[in-house]
Order: C-alpha cells, then sequence, then structure tokens
C-alpha cells in the first residue's frame, strides 16, 4: 500500500496538471471556490485520522448534498464544508443557517436508513461544520464540532 503522504502529493500534483492542461470547468468563481474547499477539507480529514466514507452525498429522495460523511472514532460525522478566500468578521459556519440545517437533517435521516434498525440506534451521529480558509500561505481549517443538533433551540424564555 502506498503511504499516505506520497498518495496525497500524487492527487495534489495530478490536479495542478489538470488546472494547467486541463479544459477550463467554466464554473463560477464561487463554485471554484467550494469545490476546492470541499478537496481540502476531504485531505484535512485524512490528515486528522478520520475515514472518509462518502463525499458529496446525494439522495433522490431530499434536495442537497452532504458535502463530506466521515467516522471520528466511533461517531458517524455529517460535515458540512464552508470555503473562503480570506479571513472575514463573520465566521464561515455562520453561512448555515436555519434552512441548510435542516436540509442536512433530511438527508442524514435517508443516509442512516440504508443502516439495519438494531445497529442505526446505536450508532452516534455528529453535525460538524468545516470552515476551510484557503489563503496563499496554504489552507488554514477550524472545525465546530457539534455545531448543531437534532433540533433547533426555541428562542422563546
Amino acid at each position: 500500500m502506498i503511504p499516505w503522504p506520497v498518495q496525497e502529493w500524487g492527487i495534489r500534483r495530478l490536479d495542478a496538471l489538470a488546472a494547467r492542461f486541463g479544459r477550463p470547468t467554466g464554473l463560477p468563481a464561487h463554485l471554484e471556490t467550494g469545490l476546492r474547499g470541499e478537496r481540502e477539507a476531504f485531505f484535512y480529514l485524512r490528515r486528522v485520522g478520520d475515514t472518509v466514507v462518502a463525499r458529496r452525498w446525494t439522495s433522490a429522495k431530499v434536495r442537497g448534498d452532504v458535502d463530506l460523511i466521515a467516522w471520528s472514532g466511533q461517531t458517524l460525522c455529517f460535515v458540512e464544508v464552508k470555503a473562503r478566500t480570506a479571513r472575514d468578521p463573520f465566521t464561515a459556519e455562520s453561512a448555515v443557517d436555519r434552512s441548510k440545517r435542516e436540509q442536512l437533517r433530511r438527508l442524514v435521516n435517508v443516509y442512516l436508513k440504508a443502516f439495519e434498525e438494531p445497529a442505526r440506534d446505536r450508532i452516534e451521529v455528529r453535525f460538524d461544520v468545516l470552515s476551510v480558509y484557503l489563503l496563499p500561505g496554504g489552507p488554514e481549517f477550524e472545525r465546530l464540532e457539534g455545531a448543531f443538533g437534532w433540533y433547533e433551540r426555541s428562542n422563546r424564555s
């Protein structure tokens, strides 16, 4: 088996060659930033020891996608990636609004139905937001573990 640092180097080198000699994607800059952020997030999760089991997971039953799904120890993490090209006074995770959280919860419910009933109830699930800052000196990451739960908190006292 090829060691992970060599695998990562190879994938990054192929990406660089594709960017230089490949066809332009034709995507708007903000979508390119998002895709690059998701790719960097994938490598980050691998580096910190998580096992990524899905990228950009979709379902025919629910609109949208889950950026990354990974096992972090015994916890199944559903990771929403937010990429920025610069630091901003507003955190990247603040872009995960109530509507996006609801959409992610629906997607996760569909994903979990693939597991058998007794095992499904024992799986510890966590919703994370991973902010990726694509800076000139290299990407920086901030992971907010347990960014939100299954239910919204009421603003009432």
